[in-house]
């Protein structure tokens, strides 16, 4: 067995009981398809002061839907870890494609990081200062719930978070015309 996969095992084996369970459960079920983060920029572009946040925020999953999902996983085809190593729990439906890297933490930073820029960016303070904050914790969650209930590996993980990060910065350098929130 490799280390990815016995730190996984270790990962289940401190974390996972039956009080968690349903909370990443559910945790998981909100970054389904991104939709949390889908449902979090309509919220923003409704609201002229954060409709660019909100933009980027739409980019920034579509970004990270073409390099991670479209491109990356069916490249590399990586097989996910309930299939290969013993002892690993699938606390979940199996998901129906690769596993390297993780979509839910890919879209979930990618949307948290564009969000997170355009609240420091245009220097938010007051209620933004929490969804800056709770998107943070969100992405995290959403992420570390992918352990959690047994469907990636610490390294699918890692590498959706980095591919998110990186892809929800690269909007922000997107020239956008007639934006009224230049910062």
């Amino acid at each position: 067995m490799n280390f990815d996969g016995e730190l996984l095992i270790w990962i289940q084996s401190v974390c996972v009981n039956d009080f968690l369970t349903p909370f990443f459960k559910f945790i998981t079920f909100l970054g389904n398809s991104g939709w949390i983060w889908i449902i979090l920029a309509l919220i923003l572009m409704v609201f002229k002061k954060t409709r660019t946040i909100g933009i980027m925020v739409i980019l920034a999953l579509i970004g990270s839907l073409i390099v991670n999902n479209i491109a990356l996983k069916n490249i590399l085809m990586r097989a996910r870890p309930y299939e290969v190593v013993s002892g690993v729990e699938r606390l979940i439906s199996a998901p129906h494609d690769y596993s390297f890297p993780s979509g839910h933490s890919a879209a979930s930073f990618s949307a948290a990081v564009a969000t997170m820029k355009g609240i420091k960016r245009f220097d938010y303070k007051g209620a933004y200062t929490a969804l800056y904050y709770g998107v943070l914790i969100l992405a995290i969650l959403i992420a570390f719930s992918r352990l959690y209930l047994g469907v990636h590996y610490p390294t699918d993980v890692a590498a959706g978070i980095l591919t998110g990060w990186i892809i929800g910065n690269l909007v922000w350098k997107i020239p956008i015309k007639n934006n009224e929130l230049k910062g």
